[in-house]
C-alpha cells in the first residue's frame, strides 16, 4: 500500500496507528514521552482517521493584491486606457512594487478589462493623423468650460496649454473667458513653462483674437490682447481655420480627459475642484508614461530633450517640482 508520507516526518504510519488506538485514559504527554514527540503532534493524530500526511499546498492562496487594490487597478485601466506596460509602472509605484507583469496580465483578464482595443470608443480606434515632428517650444491652448459649484454664482472655465513635443502641460482655472483672461493666462505660461515658447496655436475664440467680428471674417489686427502678449515674447501666434476644431485636437484630447474625471469625482466646492484639476495636472505630467512619448511621463520627456537640446530652454526642467528619478 502506498502512503503518502511528507520527507521530514517525525512519526511512522505504525506509530500513528497506535496513538490513535491508544485509550483516552492515557494522556498526551504520556504518548509524547513514549514516542519521543510533542504533545501536540500526538493531538493531530488523534484527532485524524487517516495515518497518511496531508498536502502542505494552502487551500486559499493569497492574492497577488487585495480586492481594494484590485478594483483600483482596473478603474485606472478603464478610465486612463493605459497600455499593460505603462499600467504596471504606475502599479509599481503606487500599490505594490514587486507586481509581476504576467501577474497583471492575469488579473486584467480576469477582471474582463485584458484587452485595452475593446475598452477604447470606436472614433479612438481609428489611426489617428501624426502631428509633424516638432521641438519643443509649440503649444496648442484652449479653453474649457467648468461646471458651477454649490459656492459660486457663475461657474469658471479651465484654461489648458500643452506643448506638442513633450505632451507638457500647464494649467489655469480663471473666473472669464476674457481677452484679459486669456492675455494673463499666456503670461503666466511663460514664466512656468521650461522650454521658450516658439508657436501657440489656438481656436478662433474672442478670447484668443479678434479675427471674427458681427461682420464676419477678417484678418487679425494683432491689437488684441493675447497677440500683445505673444509680440512681447516674441511667440508666433497661429489660429485654426474656422470651423476646423480638430486641428487643435491635441489640447482638445486632454480636456476630455478633464471631462472624465469631472464626472467621475466628486468635489465640494470651487477650491476642491481647482485643486483636483492641478492635482490631475501634475499626475499627467509626472506619472502616465505615453505610448507617443515611447511610454515615457512628459516629465522624462522634457529631461530627455534637455539633454540632446539644452538651447530649447529656458531652465534644467531636472529642477522642476517632482519625485527624482
Amino acid at each position: 500500500m502506498n502512503v503518502r508520507l511528507h520527507k521530514n516526518a517525525t512519526t511512522t504510519p505504525r506509530i500513528r496507528a497506535e496513538i490513535q488506538a491508544a485509550p483516552p485514559s492515557v494522556s498526551e504527554v504520556e504518548l509524547a514521552r513514549r514516542y519521543g514527540v510533542t504533545d501536540s503532534t500526538i493531538a493531530r493524530w488523534r484527532r485524524r482517521d487517516s495515518v497518511e500526511d496531508r498536502s502542505h499546498t494552502p487551500h486559499n492562496l493569497r492574492a497577488t493584491l487585495s480586492p481594494a487594490q484590485e478594483a483600483i487597478v482596473v478603474e485606472l485601466r478603464r478610465t486612463l486606457l493605459l497600455p499593460i506596460d505603462d499600467l504596471l509602472r504606475v502599479v509599481r509605484e503606487f500599490i505594490k512594487p514587486e507586481l509581476s507583469r504576467s501577474a497583471l496580465d492575469r488579473l486584467l483578464q480576469r477582471h474582463g478589462v485584458g484587452s485595452l482595443k475593446d475598452l477604447m470608443p470606436k472614433v479612438e480606434r481609428e489611426e489617428p493623423k501624426k502631428f509633424k515632428t516638432y521641438e519643443p517650444g509649440y503649444f496648442h491652448i484652449d479653453v474649457k468650460h467648468l461646471p458651477k459649484m454649490s459656492d459660486e454664482k457663475v461657474h469658471q472655465y479651465l484654461f489648458v496649454a500643452i506643448d506638442r513635443a513633450t505632451r507638457w502641460v500647464y494649467l489655469e482655472v480663471r473666473p472669464t473667458k476674457s481677452a484679459r483672461d486669456g492675455a494673463e493666462f499666456l503670461k503666466a505660461l511663460t514664466r512656468h513653462a521650461p522650454m521658450k515658447i516658439r508657436t501657440i496655436l489656438t481656436d478662433n475664440g474672442g478670447e484668443f483674437t479678434d479675427r471674427f467680428t458681427p461682420q464676419g471674417e477678417r484678418e487679425p489686427t494683432g491689437r488684441h490682447l493675447f497677440d500683445q502678449v505673444c509680440s512681447a515674447h516674441q511667440v508666433e501666434h497661429r489660429l485654426i481655420q474656422p470651423w476646423r476644431p480638430q486641428t487643435n485636437g491635441m489640447v482638445e484630447r486632454f480636456n476630455g480627459r478633464v471631462t472624465d474625471e469631472l464626472a467621475a469625482t466628486h468635489f465640494a466646492d470651487s477650491a476642491d475642484l481647482r485643486e483636483g484639476l492641478l492635482g490631475y495636472g501634475r499626475i499627467y505630467v509626472e506619472h502616465i508614461p505615453q505610448r507617443v512619448l515611447g511610454h515615457r511621463t512628459p516629465l522624462e520627456s522634457l529631461r530627455a530633450w534637455y539633454e540632446t537640446h539644452p538651447h530649447l530652454f529656458r531652465v534644467n526642467p531636472a529642477n522642476l517640482p517632482g519625485p527624482d528619478k
